[in-house]
């Protein structure tokens, strides 16, 4: 069965404010399709939309082959599960996960055979009388989840379904999401403005500015690895920003920035705006940056700074590096060994290495 979903031109006004403006979005079929973007950008009314919770003004929206756009809520199996669960306070584990069938009359067998089944699936049995009230938070999670796919949905929609959560709980749960998406191999729309969960759970990913509008769509690693503009690039990870301007991009290309002179650059497919002598934007993401108190040869770039500041991760290091007394690169180091081969500390004079093809080049 075709669980695709398509967006034409859609839009959406709330309060006489465009929120939602001619948007075109293709999700694939049995994908784990991430909408990520900053709070208030509009990722929430378009999974609304696509539930049937809010009216389209205009535009279609397509599941499959049929359109859906003006469809019942109650006609398209398109279940929604939210940040805050929503379920029955004053029923019980069971009674909340079967609700959709007892409200449809199934017969009591069946109940009682779909409901245990997703119990066991959930690890929800000692948890089965008990209220919501009486449950943690991932319980919570989990009985929303039952509850929104005993119906075999075609699409379900997830809005910040974690962000209750603590960390530990959250990265467990994402991994159950996971799983569960393949299980049920369903078309899964996972809302969130938490970068890590995006790149942790999708295939695919749209990412939406402040104005909401979808900047760039691809896999993670496409969206991380090569973004589209320096929102898309500042907003999902850490990177480093520089305003410049393109020299030689027939032989040897190189971006001059203000203080730091020229970095060499590769233009692996030139576009039409990269013109000799044209504004650009650098994006570096800081673990491209090696960082050392010794010289090194071996790079096509090399910068010489001050340590301003460390901060340390547990798994990572962060050194933020001041060059020429104006500009200021951020490091990432994976803690890789118990003990470092050398100490970099406070106002220690540091070379900074980088290749030329961690470059990424941008119009905007």
């Amino acid at each position: 069965m075709d669980r695709s979903i398509r967006l034409k031109n859609l839009s959406k006004s709330i309060g006489g404010h465009m929120v939602i403006k001619n948007a075109n979005l293709t999700i694939p079929s049995g994908e784990f399709f991430a909408l990520l973007g900053p709070s208030g950008c509009g990722k929430t009314t378009l999974l609304r939309l696509i539930g049937g919770l809010e009216e389209v003004e205009s535009g279609t929206i397509h599941l499959g082959n049929r359109d859906i756009t003006h469809m019942p809520i109650n006609q398209r199996n398109i279940p929604i599960v939210f940040q805050n669960y929503a379920l029955f306070p004053h029923l019980d584990v069971f009674e909340n996960i079967a609700y959709s069938l007892t409200i449809q009359k199934r017969p009591k067998a069946e109940i009682e055979e779909r409901v245990q089944r997703l119990v066991k699936a959930f690890h929800l049995e000692p948890q089965i009388e008990k209220l919501p009230t009486q449950l943690s938070g991932g319980q919570q999670q989990r009985v929303a989840l039952a509850r929104a796919i005993i119906n075999k949905p075609d699409v379900l929609l997830l809005d910040e379904p974690l962000a209750a959560l603590d960390f530990k709980l959250r990265e467990k749960m994402l991994v159950e999401l996971i799983d569960l998406q393949h299980e049920l191999e369903t078309t899964f729309v996972y809302v969130t403005h938490d970068q890590f969960e995006a790149l942790t759970v999708a295939d695919h990913m749209a990412i939406m500015n402040h104005q909401g509008d979808i900047e760039q769509i691809g896999t993670p690693q496409e969206i991380y690895e090569f973004p589209n503009s320096s929102f898309v690039a500042k907003f999902v990870g850490t990177t480093n920003i520089f305003h410049g301007v393109l020299h030689n991009l027939n032989d040897n290309p190189e971006f001059e920035i203000p203080d730091l002179g020229k970095i060499n650059i590769v233009v692996s497919q030139k576009k039409p705006w990269m013109v000799d002598g044209s504004a650009a934007i650098m994006s570096l993401r800081p673990e491209k940056i090696f960082i050392s108190k010794k010289p090194n040869t071996k790079f096509s770039n090399t910068l010489k700074g001050i340590v301003d500041s460390i901060v340390y991760y547990g798994r990572s290091t962060q050194y933020n590096v001041i060059i020429n007394n104006t500009v200021k690169l951020q490091v990432f180091e994976q803690n890789e060994e118990h003990f470092a081969s050398e100490n970099i500390d406070y106002d220690d004079e540091v070379y900074l290495y980088w290749q030329k093809e961690n470059v990424v080049l941008l119009e905007k």
